[in-house]
């Protein structure tokens, strides 16, 4: 067993069995915030992580050499290795291990209870999108793709089913490393969709709450959060660095585009934007991430993104893309072609209302289908509001970036992260959910005021 994984698996049982008496301490302070772990059997979780290099493959073999060894993505409690020995904020992050770092995050939370008769909520720690790799990966098991989830489902109903049963799962969430729509094939749908499942689908599931770094059109269930970044700073002098170095980088380029370069085979928005850049060599630059170039190798891209001004943020194969955060991070204002690119995705994390503070909006059928020039249109933003939505991005960043765990107190207490936002966001989605149940009003259950929340 790899080091990094034991370490892993030594620390996430430790932290759980001291969880139980957290909230006690500060019971006032703790009301509305109380969250049980559930416990589950480790073939749901960590023993996932012991085939890291074998039945559950991480690193995509085709994909290019800085692709980090997929048991190195499970060091520093899966933020990955390091970027380099000097580096004390950058890792090569593996997305696909967001599943165990939410979990360690979420183990140092006050207001932990081991009695869920007294939880706000319940978290299941189930690593779904790991548990997913055989069906979306494995030719001989796409037909059996329905049944990931299934064991899981079966377990919570006959181990303590009062858990389950109390609120009728209305206050369960679960963390999907990945998109909700690659899991919500519907379970008896033939001829089964490669690589996807039916997890979300199942009847068992249909009341909690998925987080996942893209939801669906109507998200009832699930709640977009932010694709992880490679910076994780533990420390706010760390942070604030890395915040100064971002405001002084001198900006040369007007705009970037980080994604694949292959043409597409009919007209569309990054067709458009590979078009112009081939034309317009001095205004953009474009960051080949083709073929898993940029994987595991965040240099690659965030020098460019903080010398650009804009980057340009395309929908490719879904709407949402992990770049979106990336450019936050560095500065670069992003430039987004449709609202489910992010403002219909992340009300938690990027209140909708601040979008024009921080971005610009080019209609992709504008430029697709009606001439418009995109480096003529970001040229003609003054310099001064350029800054100006610099700088707000910047302010947003903080809540986009998942930080280390172990962090410092001043970190904490300086402002909340993804996670903390996430975990906010679902309390106060299960405290609604749970009020309409409460009060006989079942129709209020799939409102969606929750979430979105300006700040």
């Amino acid at each position: 067993m790899p080091n990094s994984l034991l370490l892993l698996l030594v620390v996430l049982r430790a932290v759980a069995g001291d969880s139980g008496d957290a909230a006690r301490d500060s019971a006032d302070s703790c009301a509305g915030q109380r969250i049980h772990i559930r416990t589950l059997p480790q073939r749901f979780n960590t023993h996932l992580l012991r085939h890291c290099d074998a039945a559950f493959p991480l690193a995509d073999p085709s994909a290019a050499a800085t692709s980090a060894p997929s048991c190195e993505s499970l060091a520093n409690h899966g933020l990955g290795p390091r970027t380099h020995a000097r580096s004390h904020s950058w890792y090569r992050t593996d997305a696909r291990l967001l599943e165990p770092f939410f979990h360690r995050r979420l183990l140092e939370r006050r207001c932990l209870v081991a009695d869920p008769a007294t939880a706000d909520a319940v978290f299941v720690p189930y690593y779904a999108a790991l548990d997913s790799l055989p069906y979306v990966l494995d030719p001989s098991l796409l037909n059996s793709s329905a049944l990931h989830g299934a064991s899981l489902a079966q377990f919570l109903a006959r181990d303590r089913p009062q858990i389950l049963s109390r609120r009728h799962g209305h206050d369960h969430f679960v963390v999907l490393a990945g998109s909700a729509w690659d899991h919500s094939q519907q379970p008896h749908s033939e001829p089964r969709l490669w690589g996807t499942t039916s997890l979300v689908r199942l009847p068992e599931f249909e009341n909690f709450t998925f987080l996942a770094f893209e939801s669906r059109s109507w998200p009832w269930q699930e709640h977009a959060i932010p694709h992880p970044t490679s910076f994780h700073p533990a420390s706010l002098p760390r942070l604030d660095a890395w915040l100064a170095r971002a405001r002084r980088s001198r900006r040369t380029t007007l705009m970037l585009y980080a994604g694949g370069v292959s043409r597409p085979s009919r007209p569309n928005i990054r067709g458009s934007i590979l078009a112009e850049c081939a034309n317009r060599t001095d205004a953009c630059v474009v960051v080949d991430c083709s073929a898993g170039r940029c994987s595991h190798d965040p240099v690659r891209y965030m020098r460019p993104m903080l010398r650009a001004k804009f980057c340009l943020e395309p929908p490719g194969d879904t709407p949402t893309r992990q770049s979106t955060f990336d450019a936050i991070l560095a500065g670069c204002v992003p430039v987004f072609f449709e609202d489910a690119a992010a403002k219909r995705q992340y009300g938690w994390h990027l209140p909708p209302g601040r979008y024009d503070e921080f971005s610009v909006h080019i209609q992709k059928e504008t430029v697709v289908l009606g001439g418009v020039k995109i480096a003529e249109t970001l040229a003609a933003v003054p310099d001064a509001e350029v800054r100006r939505m610099r700088e707000r991005a910047l302010e947003m960043a903080p809540r986009v970036l998942y930080r280390r765990h172990g962090s410092t107190t001043e970190l904490r207490e300086a402002g909340k992260d993804a996670i903390d936002l996430a975990v906010d966001g679902v309390l106060r989605r299960i405290r609604r959910r749970v009020l309409a149940l409460d009060q006989g009003q079942p129709e209020r259950i799939y409102a969606q005021e929750d979430d979105i929340v300006e700040t």
